[in-house]
């Protein structure tokens, strides 16, 4: 009981230690970000963490290129200040360098959904603060093997979600917002077939089915919201495997409002796995996505790399 209690004590005493002397961030906008109005009142208020620097990045390649370069010059302390989007290209720049850095997110996107995960507030004055602050937790990133290597935070998707993710253009983001998910999928609704699929799971358990989806996720939410791992845990070390299975229209329509609810899991016809590793290969190749952004179809190999990330949490 000492021994457990002088652990905790220290372990206390060094976030206390952090969160007095934090580094200076350098942070990485993308001023095309759906809830960025004015970038001017943006500047303002990341002005409050006297930042190393402040770099903008229109788009995802930037943003990877300019995470490179944060490591280059020395920077243990990144922000993303952005959407889903910018976080996993931030991510993907940080890559297998993942426990040389502390990385935060000021949500300015259309779905924030991991914003949602960690609990982050609403307002930008409040995520502000909870950077300021330097509090962390040790979060886990996932490997996707697939053509390219690709890492991802939150929850990667492949099958129907690929082709809705084909009709999420940028234009019907910002014309749609938080309803632009439900716009694409009512767009790829005509496309919707089924993949024989093959799914190994930690190498010891092998399925083989018929699938309209495949998710796995390290995080709860996509679409701006939508529960669709309602038990993820993004620090505990496991991905979160949903299966999706052909059904007929009716029971489709009936588990895609379960899905809506974050009760699907409980539906007889779904699979659910926890796993650290997972294989999947189907016919014909599905389009996988990570975070939204589509990297490849399959074979795909995802693994968890544990507590990879120190983030910065409320």
């Amino acid at each position: 009981m000492t021994k457990f209690c002088a652990y905790i004590f220290a372990e206390t005493c060094e976030t206390q230690a952090k969160c007095s002397s934090p580094m200076k961030p350098f942070v990485i906008v993308n001023p095309n970000a759906g809830s960025v109005k004015k970038m001017d009142v943006v500047r303002m208020h990341l002005e409050r963490l006297r930042p190393a620097a402040v770099r903008m990045a229109r788009r995802s390649r930037e943003a990877e290129r300019l995470t490179r370069l944060a490591l280059r010059r020395g920077e243990r302390f990144i922000v993303a200040a952005g959407g889903d989007g910018t976080l996993n290209a931030i991510a993907n720049g940080i890559g297998s360098r993942a426990r040389k850095v502390s990385l935060g997110l000021l949500p300015l996107g259309t779905g924030n959904d991991f914003a949602r995960v960690l609990g982050l507030p609403a307002t930008i004055e409040e995520n502000i603060e909870v950077l300021r602050s330097w509090k962390t937790r040790r979060i886990d990133l996932v490997r996707a093997r697939s053509n390219r290597t690709r890492y991802f935070v939150n929850v990667s998707a492949g099958g129907f979600s690929g082709l809705v993710d084909e009709k999420l253009t940028a234009k019907i983001k910002k014309n749609w917002g938080p309803l632009s998910y439900l716009r694409s999928a009512a767009a790829a609704l005509p496309q919707l077939h089924a993949y024989h699929t093959r799914v190994v799971i930690d190498g010891q358990e092998e399925l083989a089915t018929e699938l309209y989806n495949v998710v796995i996720a390290n995080g709860r939410f996509v679409a701006g919201g939508l529960p669709i791992a309602p038990n993820a845990d993004p620090s505990d070390g496991s991905l979160d495997l949903i299966l999706i299975p052909k059904r007929t229209m009716a029971e489709t329509a009936l588990l895609a409002a379960e899905i809506l609810l974050g009760k699907h899991l409980s539906n007889k016809a779904v699979i659910y796995r926890r796993a650290k590793k997972i294989f999947v290969r189907s016919r014909p190749g599905m389009w996988f996505n990570v975070d939204g952004e589509l990297v490849g179809n399959a074979p795909v190999v995802f693994q968890i790399i544990a507590a990879a990330l120190n983030f910065v949490v409320p």
